[in-house]
């Protein structure tokens, strides 16, 4: 009996049928073959079945993009082809930026209309031979073929972050989205498709780095920063139990009386090996991997503590600061949160002041709005920190229950006696005295800073040149015990 399962049956009218054979002798008395049987079945539908699990199988089910198992096979096929030829190959691993915000504002149909048109985008940015392919939630990988995959690989970078902050219409919406992109290329940077993978998501933490919507290519420096990331990321999950953080206290002071009118709460981390690490090392990192959560909270309850403490010891009462992050600000239980915390430490609200990031503010303004009620009802004090570094409404800003602005120390910097760029600082100073908030001038190094913050009439300064940051036993000491008066010089 013989089976013939790739066969293709013609009709009378010229259709076409998939067809699966098979054929059986017909024998007679003497056992000689005298004809055969032959039964045809129709696998048109079965075919059809298969052919689709398989592309399935191979593409992502919300773009019809190749997904991880085919980029995968298309990689390896490109670098046997470049071996042959003496070429490059080069992969683009795409990031959008910020995509969980619009996933989490207006909800998930609304995030993936987007990521079909970001799809469609990247499509029409290169070229038939080349593969576009999604790895799941926000995350694409283009495969480039080309003899000069350097350079063809940097002007379909630049294409495609064009293209993609170009407005996207999604129902009656128009939502912007941008991208950061990092480019890995064969031989040089890895001799196959896990290794060229990996590298380029390694780099992705350094184009994020650089502030997002831009390219970078891959660099082995890149690893050593990708290791000390995860070194720095274990250690932060054992340094709350280790009890390794402390905070700092940094003295504020009224500028035309120079007394102390509040502190800052500075965090920082006693690290066994490395010694005292600054936030700048590992907030960032402590923010992306949702430890941010555990760690504000301890602050938090610290700074509260340590402010009663000081209060049930009489000692001149201050304003106790607390910077906010994003995820803290953002997560639904924060403000039951606070007043947790502020009942179990039976610190007075008036006594504590939460500094949230005018960024963070404008990310969803009518959100923050309804936060900030919530905590000033509470009679706890508001502030907008890094002023003048984002963008806001000037109606939000009116809008918001806030008691005061911190001018960004990087404004304050600028300040010298032989230029203008205390222009800013002067325009924000106006704006807070004409909204009847106070105005906080940090990261104050000398005299000339002081001198035009005064003349321009801001109330409250901070920085190194009052005081850096102390622990809270030398802050008692210098500040509170002697309720001194601070003559700069």
């Amino acid at each position: 009996m013989g089976l013939a399962e790739d066969a293709v049956l013609i009709a009378r009218d010229g259709t076409e049928i998939e067809i699966a054979d098979s054929t059986s002798p017909i024998q007679d008395n003497d056992g000689e073959v005298t004809g055969a049987v032959i039964v045809f079945n129709d696998v048109s539908a079965s075919k059809a079945m298969t052919a689709k699990m398989t592309y399935l199988a191979q593409h992502d089910f919300l773009t019809n993009l190749p997904n991880r198992v085919l980029l995968n096979d298309r990689i390896e096929q490109a670098i046997a082809s470049a071996d042959r030829y003496g070429t490059q190959v080069a992969l683009l691993f795409l990031d959008l930026d910020n995509f969980k915000h619009i996933n989490d504002s207006l909800g998930h149909a609304s995030g993936d209309k987007l990521l079909q048109s970001v799809s469609k985008r990247l499509k029409a940015c290169v070229r038939n031979t080349d593969t576009v392919s999604r790895q799941g939630g926000d995350e694409f990988i283009i495969l480039l073929d080309d003899r000069q995959t350097g350079k063809h690989a940097e002007l379909t970078a630049e294409k495609i972050l064009e293209q993609l902050t170009m407005p996207h219409m999604v129902g009656k919406c128009q939502l912007y989205i941008t991208t950061s992109i990092v480019i890995s290329i064969y031989p040089q940077d890895g001799l196959d498709a896990e290794t060229l993978l990996k590298r380029a998501d390694t780099a992705m933490y350094h184009a994020k780095e650089k502030g997002r919507n831009n390219y970078q290519f891959f660099k082995n420096e890149m690893n050593t920063h990708a290791v000390q990331r995860l070194v720095i990321e274990a250690d932060l999950r054992v340094a709350l139990e280790k009890k390794q953080f402390v905070l700092h206290y940094q003295p504020k002071f009224n500028l035309n009386t120079n007394q102390i009118s509040g502190v800052e709460c500075l965090l920082r981390w006693q690290h066994p090996e490395w010694g005292e690490v600054a936030p700048d090392t590992f907030i960032t990192i402590a923010e992306e991997t949702g430890l941010i959560i555990q760690i504000g909270c301890w602050v938090m309850r610290e700074a509260c503590e340590q402010a009663k403490i000081w209060l049930d010891g009489h000692l001149p009462a201050v304003t106790i600061a607390i910077n906010i992050s994003a995820k803290e600000f953002l997560q639904k239980d924060f403000v039951s949160c606070v007043r947790k915390i502020l009942a179990e430490t039976q610190l007075p609200a008036h006594h504590l002041e939460l500094e949230i990031t005018e960024s963070v503010l404008m990310r969803d303004a009518e959100s923050s709005t309804a936060i900030l009620l919530q905590l000033k009802q509470m009679g706890i004090k508001l502030a907008v920190d890094d002023f003048g570094t984002g963008y806001s409404s000037l109606s939000y800003l009116q809008q918001f229950p806030i008691d005061m602005l911190k001018i960004d120390q990087s404004f304050v910097h600028r300040i010298t006696a032989a230029s203008d760029e205390g222009i800013i600082v002067s325009a924000i100073i106006s704006m807070g005295n004409s909204l009847k908030l106070r105005v906080i001038a940090e990261g104050i190094e000398n005299k000339v800073q002081l001198d035009f913050l005064k003349s321009r009439h801001c109330e409250e300064g901070q920085g190194y040149f009052f005081s850096p940051a102390l622990s809270a036993a030398e802050f008692a000491h210098q500040f509170l015990l002697s309720n001194v008066v601070i003559e700069p010089t």
